[in-house]
């Protein structure tokens, strides 16, 4: 009789619906799971819609993501009832609803989208394609059907954002496209373009048609950025491109359509190398100019000296004629872009050749300025005057706050935290992106596998980022981003692996409650959406699963190497004599005393007796160095 009990209960627990992992990125406010059957898609899907353009181009996106999977019928339809198993967006009154925020209900009889504002639909709809099943699910019944789930979410910023370098290498309008395409899945809302740099000028500027005609384009190098040939005698500059005023009316019209704000940004003083190559008389120093094909002209010394130039790529703040220049520029920039910011860089000038500029002295002298920092504050104090009169605000890295911040102007806060704490103390609003979060052209694994750069970020240092530093005005802080330079990206693709998945750790740091963040949970999340990646071509980089390796010093002569894993469940699999590790290798249990004799280091992750990690090989003699022995 009790063997038949606990049979029976046994039966009952197992005949009642289970709860599906949900696998939503950004992880949302709150998110309740229900036992209900869910919701099975019908072979044709009504969308109910009030009478608002917004809300419907919302709609029509989204119809084309439900019809592309799945082949089934979609009809939208403004007003009237709510239809069995229908989909409705609804614009609320709700009180209880953030601004860019949503409630979004899934049961068996329906779907309910409520927000008050159509960004917060455009958010909601997002969540709702991240519950869609992949389609991958061999059960018919399952295909295509949303697990029953009740959600209320908002954003924890308003700034969530990523930074595209277009500048060292120039991305088409289609591509640029496609990029914003895969940043919404994820509820970022801007696009920070950078526009202009020493390798090239990417936006047309009609009243200086140099800067297209000649700072759009540079010799082609092929290679490693910063050990490139300069041109020589006679070569032509064929490679790049720029957007012309129609291709950024388009940019910011699709952009716009899926709730995203485009920065641009122009960068000077320095990295103007582009710019004085279109017009030299911008320089303090005569001489001959080039777009950089990614040759070395800048030096960083180390041992806390200094960084400086080779060449002069600084727009020089003692001739009037700069700012002449700038007020052009700025005022096709301010007609292009509607975002209320403009952004001017200022970053990293090298002042090596100011130093020794009459010019910059002669300016120094009748300005009462102090030294170089106050030089390129009031260069920037004079842009922001310009950005001001085209109504639109500055904001700049935190280089600007050097010398004394401009009145009104928005730091971006790159070299840590540093400087936009001080910004904020002194009133400023402010934009994190410190480089230890939020650099995502850094390498992402170990420099045996990745691509070289000159540092790493793993991603789960990308997912500890917290914008709010303590200490601060937190209406000040008004969100962050991160940045892909892409002097080492040369394509599309490469821009993709390079961003995601280190992008979905920035975007749940800036959209999700701090106390809601869980890496184990993130992790979990971010591998199902490997898969959703893979059936979109997206790109990404798979280094969450290669070891983490440490080698250091045991003596003069030994060395002793620590592997580790970011996530849990898989082993390491080595070997020092050459062959190619499989699961039946020795598994790492402890850190490992390199044999003398021993040329490599090969090793491999495995989880549940399959390769998933990719075959590492590093040179002992690249272990020996990295602890420290020569």
């Amino acid at each position: 009789m009790l063997m038949a009990l606990a049979f029976s209960f046994t039966h009952i627990a197992d005949s009642q619906p289970k709860k599906e992992q949900l696998n939503i990125i950004p992880q949302p406010v709150s998110i309740v799971q229900t036992n209900n059957a869910g919701y099975i898609l019908p072979n044709t899907i009504n969308i109910i819609i009030p009478k608002n353009e917004e809300v419907k181009k919302i709609a029509e996106q989204f119809a084309k993501q439900i019809i592309l999977p799945t082949s089934y019928k979609v009809a939208i339809k403004e007003g009237g009832p709510a239809l069995p198993k229908s989909v409705q967006l609804t614009l609320s009154n709700d009180g209880t609803i953030a601004e860019e925020g949503y409630k979004l209900q899934v049961t068996s009889t329906g779907i309910v989208l409520q927000a008050k504002k159509p960004a917060g639909i455009f958010y909601g709809v997002q969540t709702l394609l991240q519950l869609w099943p992949t389609g991958k699910s061999e059960s018919k019944d399952d295909k295509w059907k949303i697990p029953a789930v009740s959600i209320e979410d908002y954003p924890r910023f308003g700034w969530r954002g990523l930074m595209l370098d277009v500048s060292r290498h120039f991305f088409t309008v289609a591509q640029v496209k496609d990029y914003i395409d895969q940043m919404v899945k994820y509820k970022f809302n801007l696009l920070h373009m950078h526009l202009s740099d020493d390798q090239g000028w990417r936006l047309q500027i009609k009243s200086l048609p140099k800067l297209t005609e000649v700072g759009a384009w540079r010799v082609e190098r092929t290679g490693t950025f910063g050990t490139l040939p300069k041109p020589q005698p006679g070569e032509k500059a064929t490679y790049g491109g720029f957007y012309t005023h129609e291709d950024i009316k388009e940019l910011v019209k699709y952009a716009a359509d899926r709730y995203v704000n485009i920065l641009p940004e122009i960068d000077v003083p320095g990295h103007s190398l582009a710019a004085i190559a279109s017009y030299p008389e911008l320089s303090c120093t005569p001489g001959e100019y080039y777009v950089s094909p990614g040759d070395r002209f800048m030096i960083w010394p180390g041992g806390g000296q200094h960084f400086y130039g080779t060449l002069d790529n600084t727009i020089c703040p003692a001739l009037e004629s700069s700012f002449v220049f700038l007020d052009k520029v700025f005022t096709e920039v301010a007609e292009l872009f509607p975002f209320a910011y403009i952004h001017m860089g200022g970053d990293e000038t090298a002042r090596n050749f100011w130093e020794k500029s009459e010019q910059i002295k002669t300016l120094m002298q009748e300005k009462g300025l102090k030294n170089l920092d106050e030089v390129q504050s009031y260069f920037v104090k004079r842009v922001e005057k310009i950005i001001n009169s085209k109504g639109k605000k500055l904001i700049g890295w935190d280089e600007i706050l050097d010398g004394g911040l401009a009145p009104n102007a928005a730091v971006m806060s790159w070299r840590g935290m540093k400087g936009g704490v001080e910004a904020a103390k002194q009133g400023h609003e402010v934009v994190m992106s410190p480089t230890d979060f939020a650099y995502i052209d850094y390498m992402q694994g170990d420099a045996s596998i990745e691509p070289p750069v000159y540092s790493s970020l793993r991603l789960k240092k990308a997912y500890q980022f917290d914008p709010l530093p303590e200490g601060v005005n937190p209406s000040l802080i008004k969100g962050g981003q991160a940045n892909l330079w892409t002097e080492q990206v040369y394509n599309m693709r490469h821009a993709q692996y390079m961003t995601w998945p280190r992008a979905f750790a920035i975007a749940e740091c800036l959209w999700t409650p701090k106390e809601k963040k869980d890496w184990k949970d993130f992790s979990k999340r971010t591998e199902h959406h490997f898969t959703r990646l893979e059936m979109a071509g997206v790109k990404y980089a798979p280094s969450i699963y290669d070891p983490i390796i440490t080698a250091t010093k045991k003596d003069t002569a030994s060395v002793i190497v620590k592997m580790e894993t970011e996530i849990e469940g898989l082993s390491i699999h080595y070997s020092f004599d050459n062959s190619f590790p499989d699961n039946f290798y020795p598994v790492y249990k402890e850190p490992l005393a390199l044999p003398n004799e021993a040329s490599n280091l090969k090793l491999i992750t495995y989880r549940n007796g399959k390769p998933i990690g990719r075959l590492m090989v590093i040179p002992v003699s690249d272990l020996r160095k990295r602890a420290g022995i020569k």
